[in-house]
């Protein structure tokens, strides 16, 4: 009895056993159904894998290829052929969207960078498409005609010099005693403080100079367009204005090519606030600049009449490489030549010029770059922009521009008016190493009548060929 049991407990284990395996080929056998009937239905695409591809070609056709810049917007050129849609972007649509002109493509390209070693390359339908340049050029050429802006902060006492009747004993010409003799102007964004800070400490100090001359200087700003890069830059502003007095603050977004408007606002405040003013430097804040020498050139030139001088840049063509910052399509600017123009390093104009330009900027449509527009505003009243050799909106090339000499000694910068492309620290060193009363320069060259001449090029080429100072050549030492 005993062995039956035994016989019949091992009968029932091993058609358990039986059973459970059975059980479990009729799941295989469900799940090799399952994907039989997705494969036939085309779902076995890895979904996952085209999302990549199309987000980073999104990215790079609207980043263009020097990537993303913070500030601008996606080009105007006709959009490239859709995706195809996936299932899987809907996963994505819990996220808030980001504004209008953010970039969330950087957010996708970074997203595909992470997953791009398990993603097996797929082929490029059709040929690639061109790079797109990173600009909103036909949004700009919609919105061109909005160019009046309110002054947000203003120095309407900046060109009236207290106590200059009492000095001469209230004779003489009211307008040309309380008008400064010139008046520097430089571009800034409100986030470089330190820049304006060591310009007020060295070349931009206001005050009284060599035989009464006075000078006065602002700061032209426009309102950051990521605000979140600098919190409080209002109060910042407002602070820095109720202590030195020399911020102009406008409405309108502070972008590479809103420096037009800033252009053209400029002058209109000259012309409103500061309309005797003889004389005019304008430029930018990461430059070195020789006040002294500038006053020495000046001595001698009339303010009622037409100046402009600088470093002129001739025969320019319009860079049509997208991949550049001053890039510029055809329908923009159809013309094969630009017009002579300065240099937006640092130029000199006359109060009289100034005034005369703040009329002709409002008939001239606006460009995207400032310094080409300035130079069409120029030929428009039909004045011609002087060179001088000692304005380096370009830098120092070594060896050629002073084989003689280092590149950053004193004796040197002691013979030129403006040099581009200086950080704070080189600023602060050169001004001191300039002003320090032991400096001695022996072999002192002069500054010569003949324009400066180009490593292994001709002035013509070398305006054609620039990028317009894209590239820095000043050499560190």
């Amino acid at each position: 009895m005993l062995r039956k049991m035994v016989t019949m407990r091992r009968i029932l284990h091993v058609k358990g056993d039986v059973m459970c395996t059975m059980l479990l080929l009729v799941l295989f056998c469900l799940l090799l159904y399952a994907r039989q009937v997705v494969l036939s239905s085309g779902w076995d695409r890895p979904v996952w894998k085209l999302e990549i591809h199309g987000s980073t070609s999104s990215s790079r056709t609207l980043l263009g290829t020097s990537g993303a810049k913070v500030g601008q917007e996606s080009p105007g050129f006709p959009p490239s052929p859709p995706e195809p849609e996936l299932p899987a972007c809907k996963s994505q649509s819990k996220s808030k969207p980001p504004p209008a002109k953010s970039k969330p493509q950087v957010k996708s390209k970074g997203k595909s960078k992470s997953r791009r070693k398990n993603a097996v390359p797929t082929k490029a339908a059709g040929n690639p498409l061109p790079t797109m340049p990173p600009f909103d050029f036909e949004s700009y050429l919609r919105e061109k005609d909005n160019r009046n802006f309110n002054l947000l902060i203003d120095q309407p006492e900046k060109c009236h010099l207290r106590g200059a009747e009492e000095q001469e004993g209230g004779r003489g010409d009211k307008e040309s005693i309380t008008a400064p003799y010139m008046l520097i102007a430089v571009k800034s964004i409100a986030a470089d403080f330190d820049k304006r800070q060591v310009v007020r400490r060295t070349w931009g100090k206001e005050g009284q100079f060599q035989n009464g001359v006075s000078i006065r200087t602002v700061f032209l700003l426009g309102v950051p367009r990521n605000r979140s890069t600098l919190p409080l830059w209002d109060r910042l502003l407002a602070y820095e204005s109720q202590t030195f007095r020399d911020i102009l603050l406008w409405d309108f977004e502070d972008t590479f090519f809103n420096l037009t408007l800033k252009e053209t606002h400029f002058l209109k405040w000259v012309n409103s606030s500061c309309p005797h003013v003889k004389f005019i430097f304008k430029g930018d804040a990461d430059v070195y600049v020789n006040v002294e020498n500038i006053l020495e050139m000046l001595q001698g030139q009339k303010p009622d009449e037409d100046l402009f001088v600088g470093d002129i840049i001739i025969h320019a063509k319009p860079i049509r490489r997208r991949s550049s910052k001053y890039y510029v399509p055809e329908f923009v600017y159809g013309g094969g030549l630009y017009p002579n123009y300065a240099g937006g390093g640092g130029f000199v104009m006359s109060g009289h010029t100034a005034r005369k330009l703040s009329s002709a900027c409002q008939q001239v449509e606006l460009f995207p770059i400032d310094d080409v527009f300035l130079g069409m505003c120029l030929q428009l009243i039909g004045v011609k922009p002087s060179r001088h050799q000692g304005f380096r909106t370009f830098g120092i090339p070594r060896p050629s521009a002073a084989p003689h000499l280092q590149t950053f000694d004193p004796c040197f910068y002691q013979e030129l008016m403006v040099v581009h492309s200086l950080s704070v620290p080189q600023i602060w060193l050169m001004w001191n190493l300039l002003h320090d009363p032991k400096l001695s320069c022996h072999n002192r060259t002069s500054l010569t009548s003949w324009p400066f001449k180009w490593r292994g090029k001709t002035e013509e080429e070398a305006g054609e060929e620039t990028d317009y100072g894209e590239k820095r050549v000043f050499i560190m030492h």
